[in-house]
This record gives structure tokens, C-alpha cells and sequence, in this order.
């Protein structure tokens, strides 16, 4: 007689349990696709350290002496045992781990930036002083280096090939206890954070908290692709946003630093804004996409290339430009003196120049600095500028928006104190000018404006009869 197909499926499952087995959870986990790291951390744990500095009480009381008004200096002076800091303690403040077993150590700049003594705590309980070899503030990486033989090693792995989706682990000491373990997924690629121009960083879901910062991030290989070095949070803790610096990269910084004692990073030359959705319409763009150039710099590789103002970079050197974050990021990374295309959106047509990448300079980051009867169709006011106002501005063109009423204007953005510079691709040097581009604008759409505020240059978009 045939058994009912349920009772022959479940004898099936109840001779398959084998009740004297001990119970391995191992096993399980791999039958449902999950990693085991547990090798991953035994071969590569005593590779990452624990870091932690030491400041100088006299130096300490000396600053404190600089920031007081010159009057009170003598007081203080005469008070100075009543400010006398503490003997110096060891304060745990991020993660490394060592690349050469040598002593040489990466972590981030932040971890030790104004320290006076650096102590690097070794997985066997050793501490070792260290001296920075080098740093780059910019991209958030130090080299250390402690006296020290025949130490582990970490294995550098490739940060381009990760893909997202992709398993990885972070080793570091949060808030103190060395060696702890976390693990999560690769969330994204190249991420811009708004305080970080060079930096594609790996997104994860890794949970990092203060004093993961320096530490390395794995792939299942064991291998580095990564430094964990941000979050992002509300509460000051792990919101599950955390983000690394590409080891790529970080190799690249960390080869100059050895070399140089400081990194050469490729420059254009340009000041850049994000292309909305209106800009683009303005510019005769299919869709959102590339670095819109609002100010080309004197004297900048992008001058010398023939760069103007509204065009719009969609690549560079090879590589596709879709938001405008991308641009420092692909230039930082080319050697100085090295010859790159670019390919960008000039008045609706596709061009290609040559430019030779410049060194970026220091103060690179330094931004550069700018009567007709109202316009009634636009809603402004706006008056001449001497040759002299120009120049301090750092400006050939202009005119200055003297007040702003309700219209397109207004709506775009555009402020009493702005100077305005071109207007649908036309420059404006004079308020009759400006009347005469005004005339010729198009009685329906989108219309770019370039505007210099408090010397950064930014393009608006002017959106034409939105009240008809």
C-alpha cells in the first residue's frame, strides 16, 4: 500500500536528523550564503593597532597664553600654577594597521593631528612610539612609522575591483576596545561628501564608531580596500552610514609620501556647480549630467585650454563625468604636467579640448571674489560697475542687481548685491547690455544666468513666462 506523499516526505526529514551530531552553526550559515570571517580576522587582526596620543601640557599652557588678549598675558604669567595641566595621559583616538613589517603604519590624519607624542598599541601589548613620515590633510591620511621588526602585515587588495553589494569587515578599536569586529555590505561607490573635494569614498553599512577611524576595511579575501575614516549621524553615533577611503588611492598618497614627504595632486583650474534639471533644460541639455563651469580661474590650465563659463564638462581623461563631484576627483588623481582630454557641452554642441593638468596649489580652495531702469519682464534693477570694482571682483564683465522684485528673477535666486555676468550665454558689461539681451530673450523656457556672489561664481536658471 503507497503512503500518503506527506507522511513519506516527513519520514524523509526525520531519518535525515541525526540527534547524536553536536550542533554547528557553521555549516548552517554557509547553506544560506553567509560568510564565515572567522580566519579572515584570526590572520589579519594582529596587523591592525590601536593608536592613541599624548599632548605637552607646556605647550598646552603656551597656546592657552596666545589666544588671551596682550593685557592679561602677564597676569597669567603670574598665575601659572593655577593653569598647570596634568601630567600627560595617553588618550585612545583612532585605528591603523601596518603595511610593511618594517613599522611603516597607515591611518588617518585626523587620528593624530596635533598631537606631540603618537604610542601605537600592538595586538601582543606592546607599545611603540611612532613619528609621522608624512601627511595629507586633504585626502585624511598619515604615514606612521615605529622602530620595530618582523611585524604582521596586512594583504592590499583592490579597492576599483569591489563591487556594491559585496561582503566586508572593518577591524579598529571604537571607543577604545582594540580588535573589535563588525561586518556589513559595500552600499555604494564613489560617494562626494560635501566636506571632501578628492575623495571617491566606499559607502558601507558597516557599523563604525569613534576610534574605528583609521582602520582597515576587508574584502573576504583578507585583503585591504579600504580606510575607514567617516560617518554620517545625527546622534554623534552609528546610523548606519559609514564610509572609507579607497585603498587605491590611499596606496597612491601613501607612494608620495614616501617618496616626497607630501602629495602633487592634478588642477584644472575651474570653479564648478551641479547641472538641476532646469539648468540642463537651459542649456540645451537631454538630461541632469556633467560639472557646469561658472568661473574659469586667470592663469589656470583651463584657460589655457580654451575653458569658458557655461560649458559643461560630461568627460575627462577617459573617464564619464555625471555629477559635478566627480571632476576633482578625476583630475586630482593625474600627475602634474601630464596632458588630459576633456569633452564638454559648449551652446548645445560637443567639443573636445587638450589641457596640460597643473599642480594644485595651496590655497587652491580659495574662492575669487565682484543705472538702467527696472527690467520689468525679469524683475530687476541693475547698475554699472567701474573698471576698478571689476577688478577688485577679479571680473572683465558685469553689472550690479541693485534690487529684485517679484518675477523670474526673484524666483530663480538672484539677490540685490549680485553681480550678474552673462545671461543666456551673453556677456553683460553695461546696463544698456543687459537691456538689449533682455529684449532678445525668448518669451517661453529656461534661460541660464551666471551671478557672482561675494566672489563665488554660480549659474541660476531663469525660468521665462512661468506666469502666463
Amino acid at each position: 500500500m503507497r503512503l500518503p506523499v506527506l507522511v513519506v516526505a516527513l519520514l524523509a526529514m526525520l531519518s535525515g536528523c541525526d540527534q547524536s551530531a553536536s550542533p554547528d552553526p557553521r555549516p548552517v550559515a554557509n547553506a544560506v550564503g553567509l560568510p564565515d570571517f572567522v580566519s579572515l580576522v584570526e590572520e589579519n587582526a594582529p596587523a591592525v593597532v590601536n593608536i592613541s596620543t599624548e599632548q605637552d601640557p607646556d605647550a598646552s599652557r603656551e597656546e592657552m597664553r596666545e589666544q588671551l588678549p596682550e593685557m592679561f598675558r602677564e597676569l597669567f604669567e603670574g598665575m601659572e600654577d593655577l593653569f598647570r595641566a596634568p601630567p600627560p595621559q595617553g588618550q585612545s583616538l583612532g585605528s591603523g594597521f601596518i603595511i610593511s613589517d618594517d613599522g611603516f603604519i597607515l591611518s588617518n590624519y585626523h587620528v593624530v593631528a596635533n598631537a606631540d607624542r603618537i604610542i601605537v598599541r600592538l595586538q601582543d601589548r606592546r607599545e611603540l612610539a611612532a613619528e609621522i613620515v608624512g601627511k595629507d590633510e586633504r585626502s585624511d591620511l598619515v604615514l606612521l612609522k615605529v622602530e620595530a621588526e618582523d611585524l604582521p602585515t596586512v594583504s592590499i587588495g583592490s579597492s576599483e575591483a569591489l563591487r556594491v553589494g559585496e561582503w566586508v569587515l572593518a577591524i579598529g578599536a571604537p571607543f577604545g576596545f582594540d580588535s573589535s569586529v563588525t561586518a556589513g555590505i559595500v552600499s555604494a561607490k564613489g560617494r562626494s561628501l560635501p566636506s571632501e573635494n578628492y575623495v571617491p569614498f566606499i559607502q558601507t553599512d558597516v557599523a563604525i564608531n569613534p576610534g574605528n577611524s583609521g582602520g582597515p576595511l576587508f574584502n573576504l579575501a583578507g585583503e585591504v580596500v579600504g580606510i575607514n575614516s567617516q560617518i554620517v549621524s545625527r546622534s554623534g553615533g552609528y546610523m548606519g552610514l559609514s564610509f572609507a577611503i579607497p585603498i587605491d588611492m590611499a596606496m597612491g598618497v601613501v607612494q608620495q609620501l614616501r617618496d616626497n614627504g607630501k602629495v602633487s595632486r592634478g588642477w584644472l583650474g575651474v570653479m564648478i556647480q551641479s547641472v538641476d534639471r532646469e539648468l540642463a533644460q537651459s542649456f540645451g541639455l537631454q538630461r541632469p549630467t556633467g560639472a557646469l563651469v561658472s568661473q574659469v580661474l586667470k592663469d589656470s590650465p583651463a584657460e589655457a585650454a580654451g575653458v569658458e563659463a557655461g560649458d559643461v564638462i560630461i568627460r575627462f581623461a577617459g573617464e564619464a563625468i555625471n555629477e559635478s563631484s566627480q571632476l576633482p576627483q578625476v583630475v586630482g588623481i593625474l600627475a602634474p604636467g601630464s596632458d588630459a582630454e576633456m569633452v564638454l557641452i559648449r551652446e548645445g554642441e560637443e567639443i573636445s579640448l587638450d589641457v596640460t593638468i597643473g599642480e594644485l596649489p595651496d590655497d587652491a580652495e580659495a574662492r575669487f571674489s565682484t543705472g538702467v531702469p527696472r527690467s520689468q519682464p525679469l524683475g530687476l534693477e541693475v547698475g554699472s560697475l567701474s573698471a576698478e570694482e571689476l577688478n577688485q571682483l577679479g571680473l572683465t564683465q558685469g553689472v550690479r542687481v541693485i534690487k529684485v522684485d517679484q518675477g523670474p528673477a526673484e524666483e530663480a535666486g538672484i539677490r540685490a548685491g549680485d553681480v550678474l555676468v552673462t545671461l543666456n550665454g551673453r556677456p553683460v558689461d553695461s546696463p544698456e547690455v543687459y537691456a538689449q539681451v533682455v529684449a532678445s530673450l525668448p518669451a517661453q523656457g529656461s534661460v541660464p544666468v551666471l551671478v557672482n556672489r561675494d566672489g563665488n561664481a554660480r549659474f541660476l536658471a531663469l525660468k521665462l513666462g512661468a506666469g502666463d
